[in-house]
């Protein structure tokens, strides 16, 4: 016996990183599986986005736990994409229980040399992105009387940090997003919440920008290796630095199960303690 036993995911971003990892704990649960990726790459992200390798790899994955998965290649920003994806997996399937808002993008500047651009896309993938995704499912969910949506924010959700503000802006949005869902939609047994991961190794987290900022060196001469023993310093709990997309996979799968029957509205970290660290100015400026 699964945890989400007859059920079906819509997981956005599904092909990589945590979004795979969602899809396939979503299939070893007993759930049958949509995915919706883009195959684009966004001009203001400097690191790689999904290729169909990818795509294939998570169908492949899911397929051997004997469950079945609707691919879709389109794009959060364009709700015809979105109401594709759920059209096609509603006619596959026979139904959506849960809708994982996952896509995400991340890139980096100090906010007074941010690019129209940069900040545009940031908030149309990570924020506009998820309200369009919840817009797709909601009538299904509301028509069939319940549902879960769980939405991807971030410990920026929660927190500032510097050099992207247009990303702790499009993630503290999605908290905003995600409480006025859940009241909105409660009196139709829809719940809806938010994980906030600390540090986890994806592609969208390590590229060259991201080991710089990690690791405190100039442009262009952080390492991934910097970046890693950094996660150790990152996260408060023992033994954690940077964490598996797995982590965020399992807070999703108890807001979307039955253990969370009576859970709404809610912000959960899932971060090895990162909150609790005391803050210090690393760099004070005296006068």
């Amino acid at each position: 016996m699964g945890m989400l036993d007859g059920k079906v995911a819509l997981i956005t971003g599904g092909s990589r990183g945590q979004g795979r990892a969602h899809a396939i704990t979503c299939a070893k649960e007993g759930a049958d599986v949509i995915i919706i990726d883009t195959l684009d790459q966004i001009e203001s992200v400097a690191y790689p986005m999904a290729q169909q390798a990818d795509f294939d790899e998570t169908v492949r994955q899911v397929e051997d736990l004997d469950r079945r998965i609707v691919s879709v290649v389109g794009d959060v920003r364009k709700q015809a994409d979105l109401d594709r994806a759920v059209s096609e997996g509603i006619a596959s399937l026979g139904r959506i229980d849960i809708l994982i808002a996952n896509a995400g993008i991340f890139s980096l500047a100090p906010a007074h040399e941010l690019t129209d651009e940069q900040w545009d896309d940031m908030i149309a993938v990570n924020l506009t992105g998820v309200w369009k995704s919840a817009k797709a499912v909601l009538p299904h969910m509301m028509e069939q009387g319940g549902g879960s949506i769980v939405i991807t924010s971030s410990i920026n959700g929660i927190e500032p940090g510097a050099n992207y503000a247009h990303y702790c802006s499009s993630k503290f949005g999605v908290v905003g997003l995600m409480k006025t869902l859940a009241l909105e939609y409660a009196n139709h047994g829809i719940r809806v919440n938010s994980v906030h991961p600390g540090a986890i190794l994806t592609p969208m987290t390590s590229w060259q920008g991201a080991w710089d900022m990690m690791s405190g060196k100039p442009a262009g001469e952080g390492t991934e290796d910097d970046m890693l023993e950094a996660g150790y310093h990152f996260h408060a709990l023992k033994g954690n630095g940077f964490l598996s997309p797995q982590r965020i996979a399992d807070a999703a799968l108890y807001l979307n199960s039955d253990l969370a029957s009576a859970v709404t509205g809610v912000t959960l970290p899932v971060d090895a303690g990162h909150l609790l660290i005391p803050g210090v100015n690393a760099s004070p400026v005296r006068a």
